[in-house]
């Protein structure tokens, strides 16, 4: 690999550890003061308050939660080119998958900084019928911007995105296969939280409660892997894909006649 493209898988490769790192470290902060994510199944007249009661230091939180997670969206756009495999369709188009599920979350998290705010003050300062009100439009906008686009869009998009990049390493091998396995194997786990959300809408629906944070935990984890195993080793030389390559006409080599005495 070239110096550019040496610098280029390390600039990826610290992207996806300092996002990695940097969310783990906001969401930690926004979990201890805010009881996050399990607020997010709470009624406004739980949140609101709670969240008006947490002050402007609680707005920054969930901003930094935000942009920390938006720092995923580089290194997943350029790791195509890192592992050699621009000319890959599957590959290109989960990427633009991937980074759209960031943005998509990006939204999701970012509603907690411009809209819910005012909805918060208004609550907490408004009589009853204000509440009522509140209330009301809370929920619609906490149905929208958060549960089908920040949770369940913006995660099955990631988790196909980290399905594809798995299923190409193990065909590839352009980086470890434990990687591709585990890769696997926290996707599936991230999957079954799509049950606490869709319970959202389907009362009654499967929910398994660990699912969330084992899912988002692990695959956290996997992304600083991730990241560090581009810091550290360089990029394998692809398997190419000859699965639809004319086989190749074979012959024997002949041995060379060679002209002088023999041994």
């Amino acid at each position: 690999m070239t110096a550019t493209g040496t610098g280029l898988r390390r600039a990826t490769g610290g992207l996806l550890l300092t996002g990695a790192v940097a969310f783990a470290a906001a969401a930690t902060v926004l979990s201890s003061t805010f009881d996050w994510p399990h607020i997010l199944r709470e009624p406004g007249s739980v949140v609101l308050p709670a969240f008006a009661a947490g002050g402007t230091s609680l707005v920054w939180t969930w901003f930094a939660t935000a942009w920390t997670y938006a720092i995923l969206a580089v290194p997943i756009l350029l790791l195509p080119a890192v592992l050699r495999r621009r000319d890959d369709p599957v590959l290109r188009a989960a990427t633009y998958l991937g980074a759209t599920s960031v943005v998509l979350s990006l939204v999701g998290f970012l509603r907690w900084v411009f809209a819910v705010p005012p909805l918060a003050h208004a609550y907490v300062t408004g009589d009853a019928t204000t509440q009522a009100a509140v209330d009301a439009a809370w929920t619609a906008q906490h149905q929208f911007g958060g549960a089908p686009l920040g949770e369940h869009l913006g995660q099955l998009l990631i988790i196909g995105w980290s399905v594809t990049l798995s299923m190409t390493i193990l065909r590839s091998r352009v980086l470890p296969r434990w990687l591709g396995i585990t890769g696997l194997a926290v996707s599936t786990i991230y999957l079954l939280n799509q049950g606490d959300i869709l319970a959202t809408a389907v009362p009654g629906f499967p929910v398994w409660d660990l699912a969330g944070l084992l899912g988002s935990t692990s695959w956290g984890l996997w992304i600083a892997a991730l990241g560090v195993t581009l810091l550290r080793r360089p990029i394998s030389n692809p398997i190419p894909d000859t699965s639809d390559a004319p086989l190749a006409r074979t012959s024997t080599p002949r041995r060379p006649i060679t002209i002088g005495p023999r041994s």
